[in-house]
């Protein structure tokens, strides 16, 4: 736990982003960011709909916290939606609201969602508001909540670690929700830290969703849990339309072909962008048993940062492999 939290804290460090985008992908991101611009992750996307994927677009950014760098964020997002609809991708969004502003004030953050949003439904496309760590949290479930007054293509992510997920589930329990376990380091105060705890909190939620109607999508690597949800769809004639398995990007790659060719509905979240070293620093941070090698070389006071990335780069591919 406290190498995974360190992971996440040093996902947030401004100085190593910006010396990690230096080195740019070539050392280890590539394998889980789809390029660098909306052009690059279109190819990839184009790539996963001939295994009959889909995908869903995360233009990448986070804690934004001058109105320039959110404007510019919202129109980036904007050109992926122009890019979606001119290429017919199989594809929707996905954003986080620190990247449109919510550090700098609640109302840019809103009014630019929003404006992503309705921009969105005029072409069909799903909106999926990503949620962040805790502090972010409670507004950003009550900005989904106001634009669900306004719009029917916009959804949120439940985080089956905290505590209060069951709570969220039921307040947005018949809209479309993406189920994850977390990536975020927590107090033991607001999220459970036991693998276990998690895990059937994440089953007991997913199931919940599903028997209510809402579309779900089961967001896991993990095979059992993707082999329960099979079973229990089948058991409760729950049908293939109402639910679809989401992995990230460059992750399980013929588990997602398989599941597709068995006629499941399989979505891959597929990050792009400049700023990609936060993302990547977190798909290290969940899954911490990977990193114990190389541990004392990557996080002591005298390694430097280009040391660090590589390190990082390595138990990344190492973990691919798996």
């Amino acid at each position: 736990m406290l190498l995974r939290n360190t992971l996440v804290k040093l996902a947030e460090n401004p100085q190593l982003s910006a010396t990690a985008q230096k080195y740019g992908l070539q050392l280890g991101a590539q394998h889980v960011v789809a390029g660098t611009n909306v052009q690059e992750a279109a190819q990839s996307i184009r790539s996963l709909q001939t295994d009959n994927i889909e995908a869903t677009m995360n233009y990448l950014g986070e804690l934004v916290t001058n109105e320039h760098e959110a404007t510019a964020a919202k129109t980036a997002i904007l050109h992926t939606i122009d890019t979606i609809v001119e290429q017919q991708l199989r594809a929707h969004l996905s954003m986080k609201p620190t990247q449109l502003g919510l550090l700098i004030d609640v109302d840019t953050c809103y009014d630019n969602m929003r404006d992503v949003i309705e921009y969105a439904a005029v072409h069909n496309i799903f909106v999926n508001v990503d949620v962040e760590d805790y502090n972010t949290l409670h507004i950003t479930l009550d900005m989904v909540e106001e634009l669900q007054k306004v719009f029917d293509n916009v959804g949120t992510v439940v985080q089956a670690s905290l505590l209060e997920a069951r709570e969220i589930t039921e307040r947005f329990l018949h809209t479309r929700l993406r189920f994850v376990k977390g990536a975020y380091s927590e107090s033991s105060d607001v999220a459970y830290t036991n693998k276990l705890d998690i895990d059937i909190q994440y089953i007991e939620l997913v199931e919940l969703h599903l028997l209510h109607g809402g579309f779900t999508s089961i967001a896991t690597h993990d095979t059992n849990i993707i082999e329960h949800f099979k079973h229990f769809a089948e058991a409760n004639n729950i049908p293939r339309e109402q639910f679809e398995f989401q992995m990230l990007y460059g992750f399980r790659k013929p588990l997602q072909q398989q599941l597709a060719r068995d006629g499941y509905t399989m979505c891959t979240y597929v990050p792009f962008g400049q700023d990609w070293y936060g993302y990547y620093m977190r798909r290290l941070a969940e899954r911490p048993q990977n990193m114990s090698l190389v541990t004392k070389q990557v996080f002591t006071k005298k390694t430097n940062t280009a040391i660090a990335v590589v390190a990082g780069a390595l138990v990344l591919r190492r973990l691919l492999k798996k």
